[in-house]
């Protein structure tokens, strides 16, 4: 048993984090991109791979720089790499800067309901985690965060947008709102901001003359690179100096590095799929409010959908058609991922 052994007293009791990876026709419990990559992208990584395959008695380059500038040239704004930090996940992201700016003796706050590994990865680096609220519609309003962060004064604040498991984006007058009143590290998580609607703006606007503000992005959704694990961040150049000071000694290999640029490279094929997701999720969206369900507004490539009683029993009466979705833990919810149309039609049918 893991309690007979000497781990951390605040780790006992504890259970991974993980959704359940079932064998189902329809799986639709993790966000993942539905539509395998396009033959052309599998080719182009696969030569770039192979280009490595001789060097691999070598360390690649600790600093992914190759990498690190292709990403920039995706997302604009003026970033060059000197801008851009990239990791396996922004998971790995994220705790690489709760190692850098938060740790023992340091706090951090979110707004919840929202993505349940930021307080894991909290505990994991010894930061105490301060759990604030969302609006009672998922939302988020500048005084109420403001409010919060004046009361626990914490020293890295997240917020979501879009958020997770909800699919609300933020409106800007937020972020600016908590740049405001935070006097530690801001970290925006844009995990899906390629499935926002248009118009729905992002944070990267804000990095000029914001150096504590930190954007965090993943390839794992709308690149439907999730099992290449590749998750990278925006900031100030200071930052990317800083987090360099607790990553691990050539912690992304050479194959994923090559993998991942060709990736970027080939954006436009890999993305080419984000407007069909778009119209399922919509899809979504419309159909149960067109049945009288509950549904919250979604910026993201999944729907939370209220299911009337007790999600444990929905998600298990879904899960026996055939439907694997996520029971976040949030008492008479559930959360879908709009994958293909035909999932979509199966996800439809079962929960009629």
């Amino acid at each position: 048993m893991i309690d007979d052994l000497p781990i951390r007293d605040d780790l006992r009791g504890k259970s991974p984090y993980g959704a359940p990876q079932l064998d189902v026709p329809v799986r639709l419990n993790t966000n993942e991109n539905s539509y395998p990559v396009p033959d052309d992208v599998v080719e182009a990584i696969g030569k770039a791979v192979q280009a490595e395959l001789r060097d691999l008695n070598r360390y690649p380059d600790r600093d992914a720089v190759a990498l690190r500038t292709e990403l920039a040239g995706y997302l604009g704004h003026g970033l060059t790499a000197a801008n851009v930090w990239a990791a396996n996940g922004s998971n790995e992201v994220q705790q690489q800067l709760l190692q850098t700016f938060a740790g023992p003796g340091r706090t951090a706050l979110g707004f919840g309901p929202s993505y349940s590994m930021h307080p894991l990865l909290a505990q994991g680096t010894g930061t105490r985690w301060i759990g604030a609220l969302r609006d009672p519609d998922f939302g988020l309003r500048p005084e109420a965060a403001v409010a919060e962060i004046e009361r626990h004064d914490p020293d890295v604040v997240f917020v979501c947008s879009p958020n997770n498991p909800t699919g609300t984006a933020l409106d800007p007058a937020v972020i600016d709102a908590v740049l405001g009143a935070a006097r530690g590290m801001v970290i925006v998580d844009e995990a899906y901001t390629e499935f926002a609607r248009p118009g729905t703006p992002s944070a990267l606007t804000l990095l000029p003359g914001h150096p504590r503000l930190v954007v965090s992005r993943t390839m794992s959704k709308a690149f439907g690179f999730a099992g290449g694990r590749l998750g990278y961040l925006a900031a100030d150049p200071a930052v990317v100096d800083a987090v360099q000071l607790v990553r691990l000694p050539y912690h992304l290999s050479s194959i994923t590095q090559a993998a991942a640029r060709a990736a970027v490279v080939h954006r436009d094929s890999l993305l080419a799929t984000v407007e069909a997701i778009k119209e399922q999720r919509d899809r979504i969206v419309t159909t149960l409010r067109g049945r009288g369900v509950k549904v919250a507004d979604s910026d993201a490539n999944f729907v939370l959908f209220e299911v009337g009683g007790d999600q444990k029993v929905a998600w298990q009466r879904l899960l026996d058609r055939g439907v694997l979705v996520r029971d976040v833990g949030l008492a008479g919810w559930l959360r879908v991922t709009a994958g293909t149309e035909a999932e979509t039609t199966a996800f439809l049918e079962a929960l009629q």
